[in-house]
């Protein structure tokens, strides 16, 4: 049987939400799904966070462990969309080659992939620090933050870019879903 007899011929996609931490990639990903679901889409969302609890527990912070979290996220993304699922992937996924092979992999499956850059500037998210991350950085307990004393490369031409601190959680979600549709994938 093939994939569209499978999911009922509903058109899946990936949107991947890139951004530092606490840059509002979440945020926007819960608003999108919900309204792309009051739509009738089967919509899922990947939490960077959740995953790293359960999906890659077994890996570090180090580039290369970096790097295999994105690529097991990007497989499991691929694979929901593949059959007619809408996934929304807010992870921050910090270097741009790795993100280019999460959308290679897609496109060699034929399944839409979408990059989002959610592009909140590090002082905002400082600021905003939903999980205490910048203070403790700031303090001494904690290395390796993304955006601050590691690297964090923005996408040189995201499908969209989102200026999440110039305007509220549901005109970013709104944003979003917009492309989603003119692209055909909402």
């Amino acid at each position: 049987m093939s994939d569209d007899l499978m999911n009922g011929g509903a058109v899946g996609a990936t949107v991947w939400l890139t951004g530092l931490p606490s840059a509002g990639k979440t945020t926007i990903a819960l608003t999108a799904a919900a309204e792309l679901r009051s739509a009738g889409h089967r919509t899922h969302i990947l939490d960077g966070d959740e995953l790293r609890a359960h999906l890659t527990a077994d890996l570090g912070f180090s580039r290369g462990d970096r790097e295999e979290n994105v690529r097991r996220i990007g497989y499991v993304a691929e694979l929901l969309a593949s059959h007619g699922v809408t996934v929304l992937v807010p992870v921050i996924a910090p270097y741009a080659d790795t993100r280019a092979s999460v959308r290679e992999r897609h496109e060699a499956a034929g399944t839409a992939y979408v990059e989002v850059h959610v592009a909140t500037p590090v002082d905002v998210c400082a600021a905003r620090d939903v999980k205490g991350l910048y203070a403790r950085q700031a303090r001494g307990e904690l290395s390796g933050l993304t955006g601050v004393d590691d690297p964090y490369e923005p996408p040189a031409a995201p499908d969209l870019r989102i200026p999440a601190h110039e305007q509220s959680g549901a005109e970013s979600a709104r944003a979003l879903v917009a492309l989603l549709r003119k692209k055909g994938l909402a």
